[in-house]
């Protein structure tokens, strides 16, 4: 489905990662305000320093924020949304941070009711049997068996199901819209997926990088001003944030919409500054912000491989684990003199059988199991791919957590990588397109709507 969003829910406090966000919206950075100098020979402004602002401004009676085309916007509208954030985010935002998504979720949700609006004037209203089926469709997928946790779970956060309700019916409004206006008028020919077919084979062994970027214009006025946004947001993401989720909201590049996610790209297409940090840095690892030109970058480096070749880290691994517990309240000696015995009857084992035999005379716990490689922690993915089979690891772990090697039985490395299918090349381009497309589509839609803030 053309620009659905993926929803996440989690029975923990980091829920709805990808819930907090609108398709294809973008956030204007906060620019300082400069102080125009006086004309020459003009008055001065007789401004007191004691400035009272006249009218009632009460904090109990709620009042629209923003009326879109006659549709009303409240507080209380961008509140539960911002909701669906924090508990993303795994904790509160500082005040200045939550002013930020504040202002980003209004605009998400301007552009989800001119989305609906649309959809309703082109006669493809949405259903609400269709928006209960996905909702209920979550709960289940999140909640199991009893999916009315998910009502408790959102109220909990402070957010609501009519809130993630809405949200279901924007996106279903817009991938209605996307499938009449805009999808039938995109046509890819079976010449131009041979072509990119025959590019990345001759780019064969070459290494591709998956890349999660959250792009900021920037100009020479506001730089400051998004320099900072941009280090808060990496604050965030360093403290356990959704990276995905922060680029839905906050990114002002064409991947906004699917998380940041640029796919696999060859570093030769991508600016300088983007080149020169990548090529630093491991799976996983997050930079900036930086700059490049137009902007200010915040990357992530999601993953790395050789073009049509095949990845080591795909490779299924037979491993048996040794491991040994510790009674509580040992004491440092204890544990080094436990963890030297260990690893001598480690380095007495010449085959994988003979795990068993030497756990048993240490009273170590032996499991076996097949994973692929690239499941386990990073740490290890290099050393047992290196490893001959019946050979260990170091020793790893801790005093309450115990002591533990894992032994390599048995590997079968992944077959050679032939590629995508020209029909899957031939989608992959088409939906490029849509998006492009829909980005304009859905500009439009903005310049054309009557937008009253408060």
């Amino acid at each position: 489905m053309i620009f659905s969003t993926r929803y996440v829910l989690k029975k923990a406090p980091a829920a709805l990662a990808c819930t907090v966000a609108a398709l294809g919206l973008t956030l204007s950075p906060v620019a300082t305000l400069a102080q125009a100098a006086p004309q020459q020979g003009a008055p001065a402004l007789n401004i007191p320093a004691d400035v009272k602002l006249l009218g009632n401004n009460n904090p109990n009676m709620r009042i629209p924020t923003a009326v879109v085309n006659g549709t009303v916007i409240t507080g209380t509208d961008i509140d539960h949304r911002v909701a669906l954030l924090v508990a993303a985010s795994e904790g509160e935002l500082p005040p200045a941070e939550l002013q930020r998504v504040k202002e980003q979720v209004l605009r998400n949700l301007i552009d989800e009711t001119i989305q609906i609006q649309a959809a309703e004037a082109q006669e493809m209203p949405v259903d609400n049997a269709l928006v209960e089926q996905r909702y209920n469709s979550l709960a289940a997928q999140n909640f199991g068996s009893n999916p009315d946790q998910m009502d408790i779970y959102l109220l909990r956060i402070g957010s609501s199901p009519a809130s993630l309700k809405r949200q279901i019916r924007g996106e279903l409004a817009w991938n209605n819209l996307i499938r009449r206006n805009i999808s039938p008028f995109v046509n890819v020919s079976e010449e131009e997926a041979r072509e990119v077919k025959e590019r990345m084979e001759a780019s064969r062994g070459t290494e591709e990088y998956r890349i999660g970027e959250i792009y900021l214009n920037a100009t020479t006025e506001n730089r400051a001003a998004v320099e900072q946004n941009a280090r808060q947001i990496v604050q965030q993401l360093q403290q356990g944030g959704s990276f995905v989720a922060y680029a839905r909201q906050f990114s002002e590049s064409s991947t906004a919409s699917v998380g940041g996610d640029l796919g696999f790209v060859r570093l030769e297409t991508l600016p300088a500054a983007m080149v020169e940090q990548a090529r630093q840095m491991q799976p996983g690892e997050l930079r900036g912000p930086f700059a490049i030109p137009g902007g200010i970058m915040v990357m992530l480096l999601i993953d790395k491989r050789q073009v049509l070749m095949a990845d080591p880290r795909d490779a299924i691994l037979d491993l048996k684990q040794i491991s040994v517990s510790f009674p509580d309240g040992t004491d440092q000696a204890a544990f080094e003199a436990g963890v030297e015995r260990f690893n001598a009857s480690i380095a007495s084992m010449r085959s994988c059988a003979d795990a068993e035999t030497v756990g048993a005379s240490i009273g170590a716990e032996v499991n076996a199991n097949s994973v692929q490689a690239r499941t386990l922690p990073d740490q290890l993915q290099a050393p047992l791919l290196a490893m001959q089979i019946g050979q260990t690891t170091q020793p790893f772990g801790s005093v309450t957590d115990g002591v533990r090697v894992l032994m390599l039985c048995g590997r079968t490395d992944a077959a050679q990588d032939s590629g995508p299918e020209l029909e899957q090349i031939m989608a992959n381009l088409e939906e490029e397109r849509v998006q492009k497309r829909a980005q304009r589509f859905l500009r439009d839609l903005r310049n054309d709507a009557y937008i009253e803030y408060n």
